[in-house]
């Protein structure tokens, strides 16, 4: 079984994806920092887990 996200994890993460795909990849930090650039969002633990999901989607693209 797998983690459950809030739908707003999941909505702004599709939309930094839709706009930004190129930039984004599969480490970690990198998204992290790149989801502060692109966002506004102020707090730690909600941008931690945007940069997570991103992540996890930008590994899956790479798998295919």
């Amino acid at each position: 079984m797998g983690n459950i996200r809030q739908t707003s994890i999941k909505n702004i993460a599709f939309r930094l994806l839709e706009n930004h795909r190129d930039d984004f990849t599969t480490d970690f930090d990198v998204n992290k920092q790149l989801v502060t650039k692109y966002t506004t969002i102020e707090g730690k633990v909600i941008r931690n887990r945007v940069a997570g999901y991103v992540t996890r989607k930008m590994t899956h693209v790479h798998r295919e």
